[in-house]
């Protein structure tokens, strides 16, 4: 049986370096931190993040064939449907999340309306209005192959509607914020000594970012800008909201990347 995580009560670990017992000690007692689980939400929250992110939400996706890349457990998909999106989509690789989608669709009796798919095939090209993304960018496996999909999923004059955040670079990038509240753990702890840490908290045997539950791709404010010009995308509008209101350091170039914490952009195909 593994050892269980350590709590604040107990003994620090044997065979820990000192960087190690450092972040070790500036983290949360493990009897404090819950198991690992998609997000959920309040019945009417659901799209809250989304209609913050684009004001006119409601009216992008109203009567339209919407796409939601990376739809976790469904609720978003089911809540677009329920404020009036024609139908929605959504596309998620894990089956157990699809699993829970389905059922939450089936439970608000929309099944008709809200399907849910492992991944984009070749049928789903050139079908939809909109493509959303909430929270998800930093999470996939090959993200220029996503927005790659995306685009091709979109008709002629289709939009995709992108949020994500906290970028890599943000104060709390590296998602470890569950057991640690050190801001910028990923740069000022080698990768090695911040998975090991984690290992007290979550038994999945992670030694890279990569390998975490869900994934991390160590997505920046530059590298997503990059993609989308590569992908063929031009981008429409986009909103960048920075830690604690300091929406001046959104201008900046390097600092943007350190206090940038959501990236939310309205994507088009490039102008003929």
């Amino acid at each position: 049986m593994a050892d269980a995580p350590p709590d604040s009560a107990c003994a620090e670990p044997r065979q820990l370096n000192f960087l190690e017992r450092l972040l070790l000690a500036l983290s949360k007692p493990a009897s404090s931190i819950a198991p690992a689980a998609h997000p959920s939400y309040e019945e009417g929250d659901e799209l809250a993040l989304l209609q913050r992110e684009f004001p006119d939400f409601d009216t992008r996706i109203a009567g339209r064939a919407v796409l939601e890349y990376g739809c976790g457990s469904g609720y978003q998909a089911v809540a677009m449907v329920r404020i009036g999106a024609g139908s929605v989509v959504g596309v998620d690789p894990h089956d157990g999340a699809r699993a829970q989608a389905a059922c939450r669709a089936s439970q608000s009796g929309l099944s008709d309306r809200v399907s849910f798919i492992p991944s984009v095939t070749s049928a789903c090209h050139g079908r939809f209005d909109v493509v959303v993304s909430q929270n998800a960018m930093e999470h996939f496996d090959d993200p220029a192959a996503s927005l790659a999909d995306m685009l091709a999923c979109l008709r002629p004059e289709g939009m995709a509607l992108i949020t994500f955040g906290p970028p890599w670079l943000a104060p709390y990038g590296s998602h470890m914020h569950f057991f640690t509240r050190v801001p910028w753990v990923n740069l000022l702890f080698p990768e090695g000594v911040v998975l090991k840490v984690r290992a007290f908290y979550r038994q999945d045997g992670a030694t890279r970012y990569e390998q975490v539950e869900q994934g991390l791709n160590r997505m920046t404010v530059r590298r997503f800008e990059s993609l989308v010009t590569e992908a063929g995308f031009r981008i429409e509008r986009r909103r960048y909201t920075a830690v604690r209101n300091l929406h001046v350091l959104t201008a900046l170039p390097v600092l943007r990347e350190l206090f940038v914490n959501q990236v939310s952009a309205v994507l088009r195909r490039p102008h003929r």
